[in-house]
Protein backbone atom coordinates (compact mmCIF):
# COMPACT_ATOMS: atom_id res chain seq x y z
CA UNK A 1 0.00 0.00 0.00
CA UNK A 2 1.44 3.30 -0.67
CA UNK A 3 2.03 5.94 1.65
CA UNK A 4 -1.11 7.31 3.30
CA UNK A 5 -2.58 10.46 2.77
CA UNK A 6 -2.65 10.86 7.20
CA UNK A 7 1.40 10.06 6.33
CA UNK A 8 2.02 12.65 4.00
CA UNK A 9 0.11 15.39 5.82
CA UNK A 10 1.96 14.35 9.32
CA UNK A 11 5.21 14.65 7.67
CA UNK A 12 4.43 17.70 6.31
CA UNK A 13 3.03 19.53 9.52
CA UNK A 14 7.11 17.81 10.60
CA UNK A 15 8.74 19.80 8.01
CA UNK A 16 6.48 23.57 7.85
CA UNK A 17 7.05 23.16 11.96
CA UNK A 18 11.17 23.90 11.46
CA UNK A 19 10.08 25.78 8.22
CA UNK A 20 6.85 27.80 8.44
CA UNK A 21 7.85 30.42 5.69
CA UNK A 22 7.74 27.65 3.16
CA UNK A 23 3.88 27.36 3.90
CA UNK A 24 2.55 29.33 0.47
CA UNK A 25 4.98 27.82 -1.46
CA UNK A 26 3.17 23.79 -0.59
CA UNK A 27 -0.51 25.27 -1.27
CA UNK A 28 -0.37 22.26 -4.64
CA UNK A 29 0.16 19.74 -2.01
CA UNK A 30 -2.36 20.91 0.27
CA UNK A 31 -4.58 20.78 -2.72
CA UNK A 32 -3.73 17.02 -3.81
CA UNK A 33 -4.16 16.01 -0.10
CA UNK A 34 -7.51 17.11 -0.10
CA UNK A 35 -8.45 15.41 -3.24
CA UNK A 36 -10.37 12.25 -3.21
CA UNK A 37 -7.66 10.73 -5.04
CA UNK A 38 -4.25 8.77 -4.34
CA UNK A 39 -1.64 12.27 -4.47
CA UNK A 40 0.97 8.94 -4.45
CA UNK A 41 -0.17 8.21 -7.90
CA UNK A 42 1.92 9.01 -10.77
CA UNK A 43 -1.04 9.58 -13.07
CA UNK A 44 -2.96 11.95 -10.37
CA UNK A 45 -2.88 15.51 -12.17
CA UNK A 46 -2.55 18.15 -11.92
CA UNK A 47 -0.05 17.25 -8.96
CA UNK A 48 1.54 14.11 -7.01
CA UNK A 49 3.94 13.32 -4.58
CA UNK A 50 7.42 11.88 -5.26
CA UNK A 51 10.53 11.27 -3.59
CA UNK A 52 14.28 11.76 -3.65
CA UNK A 53 17.49 10.82 -1.76
CA UNK A 54 20.20 13.38 -0.85
CA UNK A 55 22.99 11.45 0.26
CA UNK A 56 25.79 12.67 1.55
CA UNK A 57 29.36 11.20 1.72
CA UNK A 58 32.37 11.21 4.56
CA UNK A 59 33.45 14.63 2.48
CA UNK A 60 30.77 16.06 2.56
CA UNK A 61 29.86 15.89 -1.11
CA UNK A 62 26.17 15.24 -2.40
CA UNK A 63 25.00 12.38 -4.93
CA UNK A 64 23.54 13.72 -8.17
CA UNK A 65 22.64 11.70 -11.24
CA UNK A 66 21.78 12.19 -14.63
CA UNK A 67 18.21 11.16 -15.35
CA UNK A 68 17.62 10.17 -19.37
CA UNK A 69 14.39 11.65 -19.31
CA UNK A 70 14.78 14.90 -18.45
CA UNK A 71 18.57 15.54 -19.16
CA UNK A 72 18.90 17.20 -16.21
CA UNK A 73 21.37 16.66 -12.91
CA UNK A 74 19.43 15.52 -9.89
CA UNK A 75 19.63 13.82 -6.69
CA UNK A 76 18.26 10.26 -7.18
CA UNK A 77 14.59 9.99 -6.59
CA UNK A 78 11.39 9.16 -8.21
CA UNK A 79 7.59 8.30 -8.23
CA UNK A 80 6.06 6.17 -5.44
CA UNK A 81 5.26 2.24 -6.23
CA UNK A 82 2.29 0.98 -4.60
CA UNK A 83 5.02 -0.98 -2.24
CA UNK A 84 6.45 1.75 -0.68
CA UNK A 85 5.69 1.73 2.89
CA UNK A 86 6.27 4.89 3.42
CA UNK A 87 7.87 8.17 1.75
CA UNK A 88 11.38 8.06 3.19
CA UNK A 89 11.37 4.15 2.14
CA UNK A 90 10.07 5.58 -1.56
CA UNK A 91 13.35 7.30 -1.58
CA UNK A 92 15.83 4.55 -0.33
CA UNK A 93 14.03 2.31 -2.94
CA UNK A 94 14.80 5.22 -5.52
CA UNK A 95 18.66 5.52 -4.36
CA UNK A 96 18.91 1.51 -4.62
CA UNK A 97 17.42 1.40 -8.58
CA UNK A 98 18.83 4.36 -9.56
CA UNK A 99 22.24 4.47 -8.13
CA UNK A 100 23.08 1.06 -6.82
CA UNK A 101 23.26 1.94 -3.34
CA UNK A 102 20.93 0.00 -1.07
CA UNK A 103 19.40 1.22 2.13
CA UNK A 104 21.85 -0.45 4.43
CA UNK A 105 24.91 1.56 3.12
CA UNK A 106 23.04 5.01 4.77
CA UNK A 107 21.84 6.23 7.37
CA UNK A 108 18.86 9.27 7.81
CA UNK A 109 21.01 12.91 8.60
CA UNK A 110 20.92 13.01 12.15
CA UNK A 111 17.69 14.89 13.34
CA UNK A 112 16.36 14.23 10.33
CA UNK A 113 15.28 10.80 10.50
CA UNK A 114 11.66 11.35 10.27
CA UNK A 115 11.79 14.60 8.50
CA UNK A 116 13.03 15.22 5.24
CA UNK A 117 15.78 18.07 4.46
CA UNK A 118 13.48 19.74 1.88
CA UNK A 119 10.10 19.73 0.28
CA UNK A 120 10.38 21.04 -3.38
CA UNK A 121 7.16 21.94 -5.73
CA UNK A 122 8.20 22.16 -9.43
CA UNK A 123 6.61 22.22 -12.83
CA UNK A 124 6.65 19.24 -15.28
CA UNK A 125 6.29 19.87 -18.70
CA UNK A 126 3.51 17.51 -20.76
CA UNK A 127 4.21 14.75 -22.28
CA UNK A 128 2.23 13.60 -24.78
CA UNK A 129 4.11 10.17 -25.71
CA UNK A 130 3.00 8.93 -22.07
CA UNK A 131 -0.44 10.73 -22.26
CA UNK A 132 0.77 12.88 -19.45
CA UNK A 133 -0.22 16.48 -19.54
CA UNK A 134 2.00 19.66 -17.31
CA UNK A 135 1.74 18.74 -13.54
CA UNK A 136 3.45 19.39 -10.56
CA UNK A 137 5.74 17.17 -8.59
CA UNK A 138 6.05 17.57 -5.43
CA UNK A 139 9.31 16.37 -4.17
CA UNK A 140 9.88 14.92 -0.37
CA UNK A 141 13.87 15.44 -0.65
CA UNK A 142 14.91 12.82 2.20
CA UNK A 143 18.90 13.01 3.85
CA UNK A 144 20.78 10.33 4.50
CA UNK A 145 24.36 10.12 5.02
CA UNK A 146 26.82 7.11 3.30
CA UNK A 147 27.25 5.25 6.57
CA UNK A 148 29.83 2.39 4.31
CA UNK A 149 31.42 3.38 1.05
CA UNK A 150 29.43 1.83 -1.39
CA UNK A 151 30.17 2.19 -5.21
CA UNK A 152 27.66 3.47 -7.51
CA UNK A 153 25.82 1.37 -10.08
CA UNK A 154 23.94 2.98 -12.31
CA UNK A 155 20.23 2.29 -13.56
CA UNK A 156 21.32 2.28 -17.44
CA UNK A 157 17.69 2.77 -18.81
CA UNK A 158 16.58 5.73 -16.61
CA UNK A 159 20.18 6.85 -15.57
CA UNK A 160 22.79 7.95 -17.87
CA UNK A 161 25.91 9.79 -15.73
CA UNK A 162 26.58 10.41 -12.05
CA UNK A 163 28.73 12.85 -9.73
CA UNK A 164 29.64 13.81 -6.60
CA UNK A 165 29.29 17.41 -5.64
CA UNK A 166 29.98 20.12 -2.87
CA UNK A 167 27.39 21.07 -0.72
CA UNK A 168 27.40 24.65 -2.31
CA UNK A 169 26.95 23.30 -5.73
CA UNK A 170 23.99 21.05 -5.16
CA UNK A 171 22.47 21.12 -8.45
CA UNK A 172 19.00 22.09 -6.05
CA UNK A 173 19.13 25.70 -4.52
CA UNK A 174 16.98 24.82 -1.73
CA UNK A 175 18.55 21.72 -0.83
CA UNK A 176 21.94 23.61 -1.39
CA UNK A 177 20.95 26.33 1.53
CA UNK A 178 19.54 23.95 3.30
CA UNK A 179 23.06 22.22 3.29
CA UNK A 180 24.86 25.28 4.16
CA UNK A 181 23.50 25.55 7.49
CA UNK A 182 24.31 21.71 8.30
CA UNK A 183 26.71 22.15 11.23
Amino acid sequence: MPPSVDHIRAVTEAYLARHPHEHDSLEPLFRALAASVDPTHRKTFPTHVTCSAIVIDSVRRVLHIVHRASGKLLAPGGHNEPGDRDLQAAALRELHEEAGIPPRAVVPLTDYEDVPLDIDVHTIDANPSKDEPAHHHVDFRWAFQLSTEHPVTLQKEEVEGYTWRPFVSAASPTVRAKLALLP
